[in-house]
């Protein structure tokens, strides 16, 4: 089996970045990570990556004079390396369009919410302010708009009495870790079909509903 090359980009601790790591780890998983690229030095991602022995790098964006020349550096590591996909774990900087546009329909993100509702910072805070019932994550392709492009897998928690932004973070994180690697699997199979801003896929669905309270 021809295994997708990947690279990782990341910002911080990287408990999504682990994710993919683990999966990754098994030979019949249909994608390898083959770099790490963090824009801040001395991150625990880079440790996990090293322990994991796959490759890192580190660009500090504040060493670029533009967005663009900064996304440029990554985009010949990335290249240099033979990537094929690109995820976003915890990367926190904005990409240019050009970036984006040449990883069209190949990079994927993760985002704490289930989009469209609550793109942006503080998806917790905000679902708990609202009310709502149901609460989750989004693994997306990325496209020059904000947490905005095609979704390919959402997973949804309950909002329970009582809770704070913590509590909601840490029940959302745990999906989180199963939903990228289903989504970075299906890419890699190949399974993944773009129609517009919609992703149509050759997977399951589930049977059923989560509905909260419960009746």
């Amino acid at each position: 089996m021809s295994r997708k090359k990947v690279g990782v980009l990341v910002s911080g601790r990287g408990s999504n970045l682990q994710a993919l790591l683990d999966a990754a780890a098994d030979p019949s998983f249909p994608a390898e990570i083959v770099l790490v690229i963090s824009n801040i030095p001395e991150v625990y991602a880079l440790e996990r990556a090293a322990k994991a022995g796959v490759p890192t790098l580190v660009i500090p964006h504040k060493g670029f004079p533009s967005r663009e020349a900064f996304d440029a550096e990554m985009d010949k590591a990335l290249r240099a390396a033979g990537v094929e996909i690109v995820c976003l774990a915890g990367f926190m900087r904005l990409l240019s369009a050009g970036f984006v546009e040449s990883w069209r329909n190949a990079m994927i993100n993760i985002h704490p919410s289930l989009l469209p509702s609550f793109k942006g910072l503080h998806t917790h805070e905000r679902a708990i302010e609202a009310g709502l019932k149901l609460h989750g994550c989004t693994v997306h392709l990325v496209t020059p708009d904000l947490d905005d492009g095609p979704i390919l897998v959402q997973a949804a928690v309950p909002v329970l009495p009582g809770d704070n932004a913590d509590a909601l973070a840490a029940r959302v994180l745990e999906q989180e870790h199963k939903a990228y690697p289903l989504a970075l699997r299906l890419l890699a199979e190949g399974k993944v079909n773009v129609s517009g801003n919609c992703a149509h896929m050759d997977a399951a669905a589930p049977a059923g509903a989560l509905v909260n309270p419960a009746p």
